[in-house]
């Protein structure tokens, strides 16, 4: 039998969909999110020569970077994406700023289609920079009105203790 990718499902052979997950914060999941960005870390490269063996470059790793999560959901009167982001920034200004609770650690599951859990990734040290509390609004367009939220992260990690799902259960 071929390799599928998959260990407990071996008779499994697509890969997990992008349209089935969960979002948490504070111990509870975000109701509405419709859409999460991309997780995407980039490692710079350093370049270095050594004496006697100039004619070849040799890389190592450099720092690396966790680039923003973007999410949206549709606009309800849930406060939750615009509480959060006033933790960062009110019109109040710097006084009203929570230094304390503005950083929130983000739990992301990518569900199979039973809505099992396939993959859980940790989100460290999230924090609000961009928030857009009603988008353009078009009298012709026949649109949802999205909530838009940029999360600046510290870091994120795959949860390995999270088992392959047994889709015959």
């Amino acid at each position: 039998m071929a390799n599928t990718g998959f260990v407990v499902n071996a008779n499994r052979v697509d890969p997990y969909k992008n349209f089935k997950f969960r979002l948490s914060w504070d111990g509870r999941p975000v109701m509405g999110v419709s859409k999460v960005g991309a997780l995407k870390r980039t490692t710079e490269v350093v370049k270095h020569r050594s004496g006697g063996d100039n004619s070849h470059d040799h890389k190592s790793p450099g720092r690396t970077s966790y680039e923003s999560v973007t999410m949206e959901r549709g606009l309800t009167h849930d406060l939750e994406f615009e509480k959060w982001a006033n933790m960062v920034h009110t019109f109040d200004g710097d006084p009203a700023m929570d230094l304390a609770g503005y950083k929130k650690d983000l739990t992301l599951e990518v569900l199979n289609e039973k809505g099992q859990v396939a993959k859980r990734y940790h989100l460290y040290r999230c924090w609000v920079s961009e928030f857009t509390a009603v988008p353009d609004l078009d009298a012709n367009a026949n649109a949802v009105a999205i909530e838009h939220l940029k999360i600046e992260l510290e870091g994120w990690m795959r949860d390995s203790d999270t088992p392959e799902p047994d889709e015959r259960a």
